[in-house]
């Protein structure tokens, strides 16, 4: 088994809703408005619709849930469903305080994303299993998505 990088996408953020401190944790409600997808197999545009409902836990690590959807340079349409960990760490909260970008690395943020599309250029995404590394930026969100082969 290996794994084999198939795409980057930065998806646009608003600011997060602040649903605050439940019985789980701290949720946040983070809106996509946007972004772009960048790989060999696939090209195209993060549109708006979707979000992430971050639950914050007090072991400092987010529970990502996130729902989004791609259009392709070629006119298909794709449904991203994935859940994660981000590491709610020291320099995570200095790089959203100063309102910069962390790099792959500085923290545990991995998410398993799932594709959903009919169309059958794309049936590649149905068929298989994904990784993802990510970083935080002001505003966004920045993967690498690997398919396992």
């Amino acid at each position: 088994m290996k794994l084999e990088h198939e795409f980057t996408y930065v998806a646009t953020l608003k600011p997060p809703v602040q649903i605050g401190a439940g019985p789980f944790g701290t949720r946040n409600f983070f809106e996509v408005t946007g972004g772009t997808v960048e790989g060999k197999r696939l090209k195209g545009k993060i549109i708006t619709g979707g979000g992430d409902w971050l639950l914050i836990g007090p072991d400092g690590f987010g529970r990502l849930d996130v729902r989004a959807q791609f259009l392709t340079d070629d006119g298909a349409s794709l449904y991203v469903y994935y859940t994660g960990l981000l590491e709610m760490n020291q320099k995570v909260a200095d790089a959203l305080a100063k309102g910069v970008s962390t790099d792959y690395g500085d923290q545990y943020f991995r998410t398993t994303p799932r594709f959903e599309t009919g169309d059958p250029r794309y049936a590649w995404l149905n068929q298989s299993i994904f990784v993802a590394e990510g970083r935080v930026g002001p505003g966004h969100v920045e993967y690498k998505v690997y398919r396992v082969a």
